[in-house]
């Protein structure tokens, strides 16, 4: 049973208001969460992104489930997704690259409109549960079926 816990934000303007009032309350925000908050060591995951219109950006973070065995269609993002695995083992693969798995603790980058041929639970025996970070500049599906053509081209 795949299964999705949703949500959602919106950063409306926010290249646009880079040095604006909101910028000073964020530098606000962040001086307040720095001296009550101590560093930790390097964060535990860093990817550039590709430029983006930055007018409409829209987070999206869903949490998906696979049972043991279980997988999914293929399918692409047409948004870059940052994941990070919870629990279990993720098995994946975009066309054109290897298949990869990745455990408990690991964080995977996804780029853009990648066709994913491979997305599965690496167990028979235990789920595998993992946070899909969307970051969107447009108003679209997160998730499109991969053309019957797109799902022979594996490496």
């Amino acid at each position: 049973m795949l299964r999705r816990l949703l949500f959602t934000a919106t950063i409306a303007g926010l290249a646009a208001c880079q040095r604006g009032p909101a910028a000073k309350t964020l530098d606000l925000v962040n001086e307040a969460h720095a001296e009550s908050v101590p560093a930790r060591g390097p964060a535990p995951y860093v990817h550039a992104l590709e430029p983006m219109d930055g007018a409409h950006l829209k987070v999206t973070l869903v949490e998906v489930t696979y049972g043991p065995g279980e997988s999914s269609k293929p399918h692409s993002h047409p948004c870059p997704v940052i994941g990070y695995v919870i629990e279990g083992a993720f098995r994946t693969q975009v066309r054109g690259e290897k298949e990869v798995v990745y455990t408990a603790g690991q964080s995977f980058y996804e780029a853009a409109n990648g066709a994913h041929v491979v997305s599965a639970n690496a167990s028979a025996d235990k789920p595998v549960r993992f946070l899909a970070y969307f970051t969107c500049d447009r108003e679209t599906p997160l998730m499109l079926p991969v053309p019957d053509s797109a799902r022979a081209a594996r490496p």
